[in-house]
C-alpha cells in the first residue's frame, strides 16, 4: 500500500470523467455525448483517455502488463505527476543524485517541493546508496536515480540501486530514458519486486521520435491509477498514439538504429581522446559522450560558429570543461571530428 506516501487532496479526488470513460457496453456508432464536431473524421473524436490498444502493445514489447504503464505528453509529464501526487508543497522534499536531468530540479521547484541534491563520485560519476538515503528525512517522499545518467552518461551500480530501493520507504524514480543503450538489465524487470518503484522510459531516444512527445512510467497498478486520476483527460493525442503504434510494429528497425549508436559511440570514444584540446572522454553507456575540454566555452562556440551544436555542460556541477556529444550518423561524427582536428588552427 502506498496511500500513506499520497497528497490527502490526492487521496479525495474526484476525477474529471471523460465522456469515453463513463460509456460502457456495447460497441457504438453514434456518438453525441461529447460535444464534437460531427466532420472531419477520425480527428473530430476525443482520442482514448487511457490509451488502451497502444499500451497492450506496449505491455508484449516491454514484458510489462498493460495495468502498470501509464503514457503520458514525454517524460516530463510523468515527472510532474510524481510531485503532484505524493509531495506536499511547502512540506516534502526530494532527494536526487547530482549532476542529472535537470527537469527533476524544475519540477520541483514549480511545485514548491525542496530539492536535495547528493553530489556523484568526482572520480567516476559513482552513486553512493548511503550518501542519498543519509541526507533523506521524515519528510523525503522521492529519491530520483537516472540511469544510465544524463549528461555523465554512465550506469549506475545496481547493487547501491538495490540498497536504495531496498531501504528507502518512499518513492524511488528510476529513469532509464537511456536504457536502450545500455547493456544492463532494465530495471523495469524487477517491478513486482519494488512496489514503491517508478520507472520511466520515452520514445525520443532509442526510438528516435522526440517530436511526438511520448512518454512511459511503470509501476504497480496501484500508482498507475493515481497517475490516470491526476492526469489530463486526453492527454496522449490521436496523432502521437498512431505514430507510436507503427513504430512498434519494426523492433528490427529499432535494434539497427541502436545498434549503430553503440557502435558510432565506439568509434567516437578514442577518436575524441586522441585530440589535443581533449582532456577526458568518459565511458558511455547511453546515445552521447561527455568530454572534457581545455576551454568548453570557447570550443562550445567554435563549433557553432561551423553549424556544429553541442551540449554546454561547463557549468553544472562536476561537469566543469565539459561538452556533451550527442552520438549523430557517420556522416555527422566525422564532420565534428574534422572541425575539432582543425580547431586552433582557426585563430
Amino acid at each position: 500500500m502506498i496511500e500513506h506516501l499520497v497528497r490527502k487532496n490526492i487521496l479525495a479526488l474526484k476525477p474529471y470523467s471523460c465522456a469515453r470513460d463513463e460509456f460502457k457496453g456495447r460497441p457504438a456508432h453514434v456518438f453525441l455525448d461529447a460535444n464534437e464536431s460531427a466532420h472531419n473524421a477520425p480527428y473530430n473524436r476525443y482520442p482514448d483517455p487511457l490509451q488502451e490498444q497502444l499500451k497492450e502493445r506496449i505491455s508484449a514489447i516491454k514484458g510489462v502488463s498493460a495495468q502498470s504503464i501509464f503514457l503520458g505528453n514525454g517524460s516530463d509529464e510523468a515527472i510532474d505527476l510524481v510531485y503532484r501526487i505524493f509531495c506536499e508543497p511547502g512540506v516534502d522534499n526530494v532527494v536526487a543524485i547530482e549532476p542529472t536531468y535537470g527537469m527533476y530540479g524544475v519540477c520541483a521547484d514549480i511545485n514548491n517541493v525542496e530539492y536535495r541534491t547528493v553530489p556523484l563520485s568526482a572520480v567516476d560519476y559513482a552513486m553512493s546508496a548511503d550518501a542519498l538515503l543519509q541526507a533523506c528525512d521524515e519528510h523525503t517522499k522521492v529519491i530520483w536515480i537516472c540511469t544510465p545518467n544524463n549528461p555523465t552518461g554512465n550506469d549506475m551500480d545496481r547493487r547501491e540501486l538495490q540498497r536504495v530501493l531496498t531501504e528507502f520507504n518512499g518513492i524511488v524514480v528510476v529513469d532509464e530514458a537511456y536504457g536502450d543503450f545500455s547493456d544492463m538489465q532494465p530495471v523495469r524487470n524487477y517491478l513486482q519486486h519494488f512496489p514503491r518503484m517508478i520507472v520511466l522510459n520515452t520514445f525520443s531516444k532509442a526510438w528516435a521520435s522526440a517530436s511526438i512527445r511520448l512518454g512511459m512510467a511503470f509501476a504497480s497498478p496501484e500508482i498507475i491509477d493515481f497517475f490516470n486520476k491526476v492526469k489530463y483527460p486526453y492527454n496522449v493525442n490521436l496523432l502521437t498514439q498512431q505514430a507510436a503504434t507503427e513504430l512498434l510494429k519494426n523492433m528490427d528497425r529499432l535494434e539497427r538504429w541502436t545498434n549503430e549508436v553503440k557502435h558510432e559511440r565506439a568509434h567516437m570514444m578514442p577518436c575524441l581522446a586522441e585530440l589535443s584540446m581533449v582532456k577526458q572522454v568518459y565511458p558511455s553507456a547511453a546515445n552521447f559522450l561527455l568530454v572534457k575540454v581545455t576551454d568548453a566555452d570557447a570550443i562550445y562556440k567554435y563549433l557553432i560558429e561551423r553549424g556544429i551544436v553541442v551540449r554546454n555542460r561547463n557549468r553544472v556541477a562536476l561537469c566543469q570543461g565539459g561538452l556533451r556529444i550527442t552520438i549523430g550518423t557517420k556522416d555527422e561524427n566525422n564532420e565534428l571530428l574534422a572541425a575539432l582536428r582543425r580547431y586552433g588552427h582557426a585563430f
